[in-house]
């Protein structure tokens, strides 16, 4: 296996670069532009008498004899409470009490990080007190919203704070361990780009600290304890308690997210049994909600004013009685509506992974999944992912299957599925499957991608697995070919493959090897 502690230590630097020239660019320069003289910045005592930054915007020439809806902003990892004085102030004149708080460990706020634990979910019961007792707000019409952090934040405070009436969670998790552990592969940039700007910007705990070390160690015997540590932060966990709240909760991701893949969510909102609504557009991590924090104009902000403004305010604009699914696509920019997510793939198309194939380990075949913010922004902004050419990949460590070419474009929406049977000369190893575009020269353009790690496995004995790849939305021209391409290494994942170690894919007559593709109906 390579040196994961080098390439994460390369990959962490240039992570929290972006990282401090983010929070710069979201947090500090909107502030600049936009702090209304309306603005008020508080201490509030947070958990075991922690104090939480905060500040507060209130409607122009507010009446102390009303009470007006309130909204509570948890901050993103790493940034400052001003982050969202933009959107505040537009949330402010529309009629909305606005408290934003620094999450505990970061910036000036006390005490450590706690990555959403007990303490930061008790954190934003008592911003609601503090705000109920100190703002004319409305304690029957109290939303939470946040971009990352403070989205899965607010979910969690949702489900154990039965006051929360309305959620927007923007580049949230569900689960947190599926995002940044998904397959049994570390997602080692995510993980380096979150432990740097944690570093900087705040106060990791010793168990913080100890989480990160063992990760990245890929340390298996601490595996359950991660789990553990991870299911405890994960709205996930608590579903059956946000659904007997009632909370009316609105997800938005980026299909690229490679923080937090949109899978989880979409497996956490087909849960829900609330008021609900689903929406995907490209882009990576917070990468679609970024112009909004400068107060320009935004769709996802506009959307979540608008769940607010339904859910709190009791307003009828109608969002009730939309496709309550709302889908971006990555090719064509325009909007889909679906009623539930398992309507998103209707039909399917699967391609046969015939024959048997066998590739080495350790070797990066040329196939990766990008690098974390950079591609996946490429994408949003001008249709640019990652690219890599299927004829000239190296078979000798890549195994390449190809459909037919389609005399009519394929609407791919949903999650792309992989079956195949796995005979490994190693006990562990990694590998990644990619699904391409490819054109007529050969060029393939990521459609998705997502790792898969085994362990304790019989060498020379074969296994099945079966891997869902990240979800999206990507329309392949007619006259293109859909290829799927599996290796062993990518800059995106630690991989688990002994040197020498030998992969080879089969796929027995009692149980064929496929990759099932969803397809919306034409």
């Amino acid at each position: 296996m390579g040196n994961p502690r080098k390439a994460l230590r390369t990959t962490a630097v240039g992570a929290v670069s972006a990282t401090l020239i983010a929070g710069t660019a979201l947090g500090l320069a909107p502030a600049a532009q936009a702090a209304p003289a309306a603005v008020r910045f508080v201490d509030i005592t947070g958990d075991g008498g922690t104090v939480l930054k905060a500040n507060v915007v209130m409607p122009a020439n507010a009446d102390a004899s009303r009470a007006y809806p309130l909204i509570v902003l948890p901050t993103s990892w790493g940034l400052p409470q001003v982050e969202y004085l933009a959107q505040a102030q537009k949330l402010a004149d529309s009629g909305y009490v606005v408290v934003s708080y620094n999450v505990r460990g970061f910036w000036q706020s006390g005490g450590e990080i706690e990555v959403a634990g007990p303490p930061d979910i008790a954190d934003a019961s008592k911003v609601i007190d503090w705000a109920l007792a100190n703002t004319p707000s409305d304690a029957r019409n109290i939303g939470m919203a946040g971009v990352s952090y403070g989205a899965g934040i607010s979910l969690l405070a949702a489900a154990h704070d039965k006051r929360v009436k309305a959620v927007a969670s923007l580049s949230g998790w569900a689960d947190l361990i599926d995002s940044i552990y998904s397959g049994r592969t570390q997602h080692s940039q995510a993980a380096a780009l979150l432990n740097g700007a944690g570093q900087i910007t705040g106060r990791p705990s010793t168990e913080l600290q100890q989480i990160f070390k063992d990760f990245f160690a890929s340390n298996l015997s601490k595996e359950q304890e991660l789990i553990a540590w991870g299911k405890k932060r994960s709205p996930s966990t608590y579903v059956d308690q946000l659904n007997k709240n009632g909370a009316a909760v609105l997800l938005a991701n980026g299909w690229g997210d490679t923080i937090f893949p949109p899978n989880q969510y979409a497996e956490f909102y087909e849960q829900l049994t609330g008021p609900k609504r689903l929406e995907y557009r490209p882009g990576d991590h917070a990468t679609a909600e970024v112009t909004g924090l400068f107060g320009l104009p935004n769709d996802v902000w506009t959307d979540t004013s608008r769940w607010f403004d339904h859910y709190l305010k009791g307003v009828d604009n109608g969002i009730d009685r939309e496709q309550p699914v709302q889908l971006k696509s990555r090719s064509t920019g325009g909007y889909e509506g679906y009623p539930d997510w398992k309507s998103v793939g209707a039909t399917r198309k699967k391609i046969a992974l015939a024959g048997s194939t066998t590739i080495r380990a350790n070797v990066n075949s040329g196939a990766d999944g990008g690098i974390i913010f950079l591609s996946s922004i490429l994408d949003q902004l001008g249709r640019l992912p990652p690219v890599a050419s299927v004829p000239l990949l190296p078979r000798r460590y890549a195994a390449v299957w190809q459909s037919e070419k389609y005399a009519s474009a394929q609407q791919v929406r949903g999650t792309t599925k992989l079956h195949t049977t796995l005979t490994s000369t190693k006990e562990s190893g990694t590998l990644v499957a990619y699904l391409y575009d490819v054109g007529p020269l050969g060029l393939g353009k990521l459609v998705s991608n997502a790792p898969y790690t085994f362990h304790g496995q019989t060498p020379g004995k074969p296994f099945g697995v079966d891997l869902e790849l990240f979800s999206t939305a990507y329309d392949v021209p007619a006259g293109h070919r859909l290829a799927l391409v599996v290796d062993t290494v990518d800059p995106l994942y630690i991989e688990h493959n002994p040197t020498g170690a030998q992969l080879t894919f089969s796929s027995p007559a009692a149980d064929q090897s496929y990759v099932s593709v969803p397809l919306r109906e034409q």
